[in-house]
């Protein structure tokens, strides 16, 4: 599956986006875990890191919002990463 990751997620994971090959079943919580999982280099100063930036985000699935973790994902599907957006 495919993970893309906006503003503070982009910033905090180094890009923009990723995929994952996760074992059918797997969840939106499995796809965290992967995601937490990977080596990363230190955000640049001022963003927060990406544990903290996931623990605040919204996800789409296929552009659809997901609300529950334990949603299952397709090997197909595509994952957005949208943390808590300021201004209006």
């Amino acid at each position: 599956m495919n993970v893309r990751y906006f503003a503070a997620a982009r910033a905090a994971a180094g890009l923009e986006e990723e995929r994952f090959d996760l074992p059918a079943g797997s969840t939106v919580a499995d796809l965290l875990d992967a995601i937490l999982a990977v080596e990363r280099a230190t955000p640049p100063a001022g963003t927060p890191p990406l544990p903290r930036i996931l623990a605040r985000s919204s996800f789409l699935r296929n552009e659809v919002a997901v609300r529950d973790h334990s949603t299952a994902l397709g090997a197909d599907d595509v994952v957005d990463v949208l943390p808590p957006f300021a201004g209006g």
